[in-house]
């Protein structure tokens, strides 16, 4: 009788096997969400940078675009009308100021979170555990 009970009790050395083996597949798990965190924030990066220096060209741009506009209305009505040219070139400036503004807003509200697949992915992980213990 006791030779069966010492079969059913587990060894030592089985439950040290049992916790190498589930340290390994934290350890992976967690190393491989940290390289997906890693190439999240470099892609991240990467954006932020291109869109950084894509907006300044267009800014730019666009500034000595509207500048000469501007420039070429307020020449042209010299002669008649150059306060008014003047002034509705600077509503003209303002309302654009508004509207690139309220644009921004809009961008920065709908931007989806960051490391949005990293968390999706640590949340899978969490639920496969809970359902294994």
């Amino acid at each position: 009788m006791s030779a069966d009970l010492g079969e059913d009790r587990p060894t030592a050395a089985g439950l040290l096997h049992s916790v190498s083996r589930l340290s390994g597949t934290v350890l992976g798990i967690v190393h491989t969400r940290l390289e997906l965190l890693r190439t999240e924030l470099q892609e991240e990066v990467q954006h932020a940078a291109k869109l950084a220096l894509w907006a300044f060209v267009a800014a730019f741009a666009g500034l000595m675009a509207l500048f000469l506009g501007a420039l070429a209305v307020i020449f042209a009505f010299w002669d008649s009308h150059r306060i008014l040219a003047a002034v509705a070139m600077v509503a003209v400036f303002a309302l654009i100021a508004v509207g690139a503004a309220l644009a921004a807003q809009h961008k920065l509200r709908t931007k989806p979170p960051m490391l949005d697949a990293t968390l999706a992915e640590l949340a899978k992980d969490r639920d496969q555990l809970r359902a294994r213990l």
